[in-house]
């Protein structure tokens, strides 16, 4: 059964811990990132074999596999595919940036130019349950973006192929080229390359604990979006919040993962014991409800606060991945957020919107990393570099100032690499 928490009668460390992951794979993950580098397509290969037990002959995704799966797709399925992309497209082209020119000195031009990143590497969950969202979530923007190669990589079953639901959305959003490779080893193949697998410029995308970790020893051979934790939500409820969709929505996250974290802050200890019964009601009739009951009864809580002021507090100490402002004003209370990856304003504004259809990312940053660190957006396929031009005279008006500078600091070289120009133009 989930904890009741009052807050100010409970130390702090309570209502702020998080259940963290307690294996430590980092020796593991090293030594597959190793054997990738090393043997290539024949340690991804084997790798396969070894993990998800798929004994491949090739790891692309044929177009005739494409076709197939495109075939294979319920067509109202693939109708709803396409209304979410398009749902997508339209947030996320608003994020584009343009590369600006000041000019306004004689002499003088300075900017700043926008680059898409080349190639990009997409890494989309297997495991426990397919993930069409995600695909369409993290290759639409770097489409956006105009990336010129997009490699996506995804775990096959056993039988050595991928869920034609994974596939289908892969085409619609636009996947240069489809690999079947999961955890570490798909992660080490984009980073190295391998004989079949290029090597991108970035990785992207949620993963299990193996994943997250190989994309941390990756960073700085390649640049990553995140170190993606396990799922979370707060729901921020006054008293006149329905228990029901209270709980529905905390189990929405909680299905996820054992390590998931459902939080409800609220002023109405009536409404936190109405949640509590009624998540009892509802975790056993989900098909997933080993992993909710774990999820609610070991990471998950619920905070009675003195008010809804002080639970955004709360909230913005906990910095939630996914954050509900079930109340009924919530613009009310939008500019004291500070600290949240996605908000979800009003009690018609279930996460799972997100999820799926609204438009905004559901890549999220997690474990507290909302402080500092946003959603992923078409901002993480580009990449900007400034220019700088100075005609030969407006470089002798800042000349001296340059070089006095420079003597501040004890490097006369820089100094003397403006002044000797100068003195040159005489």
């Amino acid at each position: 059964m989930i904890k009741i928490m009052k807050y100010g009668q409970v130390p702090n460390s309570e209502i702020f811990a998080r259940v963290a992951p307690k294996a430590d794979v980092a020796a593991v993950v090293s030594e597959i990132l190793a054997n990738v580098r090393a043997g290539g397509d024949r340690a991804v290969l084997e790798y396969n074999e070894k993990f998800d037990g798929a004994k491949l002959d090739s790891l692309l995704v044929s177009r005739q596999e494409l076709d197939a799966a495109m075939a294979s797709v319920e067509p109202e399925f693939l109708a709803i595919l396409e209304r979410a992309a398009e749902n997508i497209r339209a947030f996320h082209i608003r994020q584009v940036r343009s590369s600006f020119v000041i000019a306004d000195r004689p002499g003088i031009i300075l900017g700043q130019k926008v680059t898409p990143i080349e190639r990009v590497g997409v890494y989309v969950p297997g495991g426990t349950a397919a993930y069409p969202s995600t695909v369409l979530m993290d290759i639409i923007p770097a489409k956006i973006a105009g990336c010129s190669r997009i490699v996506m990589v995804t775990p096959p079953g056993r039988d050595g192929k991928i869920n034609p639901v994974i596939l289908a959305a892969a085409k619609i959003a636009g996947a240069d080229q489809i690999f079947k490779v999961g955890g570490a080893q798909a992660v080490a193949a984009l980073a190295y390359g391998t004989e079949s697998i290029p090597k991108v410029d970035k990785i992207v995308g949620p993963g299990n604990a193996f994943v997250a970790e190989a994309k941390k020893q990756v960073f700085g051979r390649v640049s990553i979006d995140m170190i993606a934790g396990p799922s979370e939500i707060l729901v921020i409820a006054d008293g006149k919040s329905n228990p029901v969709h209270v709980a529905a929505d905390m189990l929405s996250q909680a299905e996820h993962d054992k390590l998931a974290s459902a939080v409800l802050v609220t002023d109405s200890e009536a409404l936190a014991q109405a949640v509590s019964a009624e998540l009892e009601k509802q975790i056993p009739q989900l098909p997933r409800a080993e992993i909710a009951r774990a999820s609610i009864d070991n990471g998950s809580k619920i905070i009675v606060a003195q008010s809804l002021a002080a639970g955004i507090d709360i909230a913005n100490e906990i910095a939630p991945e996914h954050l509900e402002l079930m109340v009924d004003d919530p613009f009310a209370y939008l500019d004291a957020v500070k600290n949240a990856g996605s908000i979800f304003m009003g009690r018609s504004c279930p996460e799972a919107l997100g999820d799926y259809f609204a438009g905004p990312n559901h890549t999220l940053p997690t474990s507290g990393t909302a402080r500092f660190s946003s959603p992923l957006s078409v901002d993480d396929f580009v990449k900007k570099s400034q220019f700088t031009y100075y005609t030969a005279g407006a470089l002798a008006g800042v000349a001296q100032d340059i070089a006095y500078f420079a003597n501040q600091e004890g490097l006369q070289a820089h100094g003397r690499s403006v002044m000797i120009r100068k003195e040159e133009g005489k």
